[in-house]
């Protein structure tokens, strides 16, 4: 899928936050949550993303999501990574903001 489709399925499925990363290459946050749901389209470079059980490596042109408060771990290989990232709240969580 292209970067203009990809953000297009995003907005249409609700991430109305979206954003380009470049990052650095760099190890394991550590398993965490987010209070959002995460899609992302890589655009180049490696990122490796480890939900419930082994390691998922994306790379150019492939698409990772993490669900809300799912526990996981992420980190960049030594080429580094561009990446299209959509994130949604939750309407529980819009309201508590808003």
């Amino acid at each position: 899928m292209n970067e203009q489709d990809f953000e297009k399925q995003l907005r249409a499925d609700g991430f109305d936050e979206i954003e380009r990363q470049n990052l650095d290459p760099r190890p394991g946050k550590g398993r965490h949550r987010h209070l959002f749901e995460i899609r992302g389209l890589v655009l180049s470079g490696t990122f490796v993303v480890r939900q419930a059980g082994e390691p998922v490596t994306y790379r150019s042109g492939e698409i990772f999501s993490v669900a809300e408060g799912e526990l996981h771990d992420e980190w960049i290989e030594a080429d580094g990574a561009r990446l299209l990232v959509g994130r949604k709240f939750s309407k529980a969580e819009a309201s508590r903001s808003g």
